[in-house]
């Protein structure tokens, strides 16, 4: 949709609070947002300074908007979170993750099972979660099991067959895992109040649960059941002890969601934790996926409004490092200067680094291209560059020239990953005097893509210029008279540090050095290396290059070539004195070399 399509769309856009969703000429939804006042925000995204690349990409690809008005900005910001759970459009902030998270049901059913599930059921069972972790929830589940027996079978204890003695005991009975509830040892009111201590220890609440383990060990020890007795006091001990792992801050600090956000090589980072009576009952690191490079207020609004969903968190209190517009008003931002919740934002933002460290260490373990496929090898570099098509046919053009004189360009293509030989391309720069690559890449860029205009030949989705954003310009500038801006992406890729330029982006893209996609970038940028190079080898062995130090009597073609090898340059050459040079073709021929620049200069 074009900046006029949308002025004539603009007055019948509501003013009120609201969410608008964007879709594709598909129909695909692709963005909603939320709003204080809808036609001033909507407006924003068709303005002339629109912003980044990958906004601009995304409102070239907006066909139809929808509104919803609302009451207030508070119920937008639900609705929104609600959309965006439910479609996941792609330019939307996301969790970046896959998995089902594992919850803890307790059966709805006669001496209810407790027991790990990733499947949330409509059947009136109680269902505690999300946890992050199933390695957390089997410790849990292991740690209950030390403290309430529990039946792990999947009898139908019903009244009725319990009393006709249908059911004999098993070993978790003997063993002491279960009190046989099937053969009418235990009641149902002991065996609910076991189930009410395993939800007191699943909120963290564990002093009721103590307080009732110390009355049962006492009561034995009063009536000299001394082995009973000493069973209490190993789950008191348990409890103890998990006790003092879990608490991290003064027991006032009752309720509170503590996150941490960093950005981090072009990805946004997020750590959670989840403080209930003074313990940490889950804790969770992710990442966001952020399609249009959104602010860090914007990724952590959205990362904390979606997490806290996702784990079901119901704390009116989250602790930040930095404020934010937290549109819910029930929810108190609080950014702490010290004591136990500035204790606890630090160690969020520990578990952060950790976190961080280990996903770039174990992101990119596999360098080697050969081993990905190639369809999974261009999804990923249509990720990290963002790009509206899958990267099958890349281009990738390079000037070079022979001793600040002779410029030449070349092209690389590949096609699925593999390089196509078949059309590489040789330049001879022909309207550009003396060295000016910028000059020399605009002509390049022209001068391939007209020919494949002409020959109406299939254009790249990708196209590398080696070179900053100096030689990126130029070539967009070609492709701009060419009339092809928008039919391809051309990126930039710096010399030595090897940081990704868009066209129009003020910042770089900084890829892990590990990462396929700037791996793949990287071989097709030496790729484009050596076929420049092989050009001039061409055109020295056919004469079309003449060095100057061959013109120098007693200096022949090879020696002329190995002064190049190891000076770089004729120049260079020129400014070395006899016992340099006589170190490499000999003092006589040194002479000779420092005599013919001194008669020439």
């Amino acid at each position: 949709m074009t900046p006029e399509e949308f002025q004539s769309l603009a007055p019948g856009i509501p003013t009120s609070p609201g969410i608008y969703k964007y879709y594709d000429a598909q129909g695909e939804l692709i963005y909603v947002g939320k709003a204080k006042q809808l036609r001033n925000r909507v407006r924003s995204y068709f303005a002339k300074d629109v912003g980044s690349k990958k906004t601009q990409e995304l409102v070239k690809r907006i066909v139809q908007i929808q509104f919803t008005t609302v009451d207030s900005e508070e119920d937008a910001f639900h609705l929104e979170n609600s959309l965006i759970k439910e479609y996941q459009p792609r330019y939307n902030i996301l969790l970046k993750d896959d998995k089902t998270y594992p919850w803890i049901v307790i059966k709805k059913e006669s001496f209810p099972r407790v027991f790990l599930t990733r499947k949330k059921w409509n059947d009136g069972s109680e269902y505690l979660g999300p946890f992050t972790s199933s390695l957390q929830v089997r410790e849990l589940l292991e740690f209950i099991k030390q403290i309430v027996p529990l039946r792990t079978c999947s009898l139908a204890l019903t009244p009725r067959a319990i009393a006709q003695g249908k059911f004999n005991v098993c070993l978790e009975y003997h063993l002491g895992n279960c009190l046989g509830p099937c053969a009418g040892h235990q009641t149902t009111e002991a065996y609910d109040q076991g189930i009410r201590q395993i939800r007191d220890i699943l909120k963290g609440n564990l002093k009721p649960v103590m307080e009732e383990v110390r009355s049962q060990m006492k009561s034995a020890a009063a009536e000299l059941h001394f082995e009973e007795a000493e069973r209490w006091r190993q789950k008191l001990s348990f409890l103890e002890n998990y006790q003092s792992r879990s608490v991290v801050a003064n027991a006032r600090v009752r309720e509170v969601d503590v996150f941490a956000g960093r950005e981090q090589q072009g990805k946004f980072f997020l750590s959670y934790l989840m403080i209930r009576n003074g313990a940490i009952v889950q804790t969770h690191a992710t990442r966001l996926e952020d399609p249009l490079q959104s602010d860090w207020e914007d990724l952590m609004t959205a990362g904390v409004a979606q997490l806290r969903e996702r784990v079901g968190s119901t704390a009116k209190e989250i602790v930040l490092a930095q404020r934010i517009d937290f549109p819910d008003p029930a929810i108190r931002i609080t950014v702490p200067q010290a004591g136990d919740k500035k204790a606890l934002l630090e160690l969020a933002q520990k578990n952060l680094l950790h976190h961080i460290q280990h996903w770039i260490s174990t992101k990119w373990k596999q360098t080697d291209l050969d081993t990905l496929s190639s369809e999974a090898l261009l999804e990923q570099v249509q990720e990290d560059l963002q790009l509206q098509e899958l990267p099958k046919h890349i281009e990738c053009f390079d000037n070079s020239h022979f001793q600040g004189s002779y410029p030449v360009s070349a092209m690389v293509c590949f096609k699925n990953g593999k390089p196509s030989t078949k059309d590489y391309r040789q330049f001879h720069i022909r309207t550009v005097i003396g060295i000016n690559d910028y000059a020399a890449m605009q002509e390049a860029v022209t001068r391939r893509y007209q020919r494949l205009l002409n020959e109406k030949g299939n254009l790249p989705q990708l196209v590398i210029i080696d070179g900053g954003k100096g030689q990126l310009n130029a070539a967009q500038q070609a492709i701009h008279e060419l009339g092809l801006s928008g039919k391809m992406t051309l990126i930039g890729l710096a010399k030595n540090v090897e940081e990704i330029f868009f066209t129009g982006d003020s910042e770089s893209l900084k890829l892990d050095y590990r990462n396929p996609s700037l791996l793949l970038i990287r071989r097709i940028r030496d790729a484009v290396h050596q076929h420049g190079l092989s050009f001039h080898q061409q055109l020295r062995s056919k004469g079309a290059i003449h060095n100057e130090l061959e013109n120098i009597p007693g200096i022949g073609k090879q020696t002329a070539e190995e002064l190049l090898r190891q000076f770089r340059s004729v120049k260079n050459v020129q400014q070395q004195d006899a016992h340099t040079l006589a170190s490499f073709v000999g003092l006589a021929r040194a002479k000779k070399i420092v005599e013919y620049f001194k008669k020439n200069d």
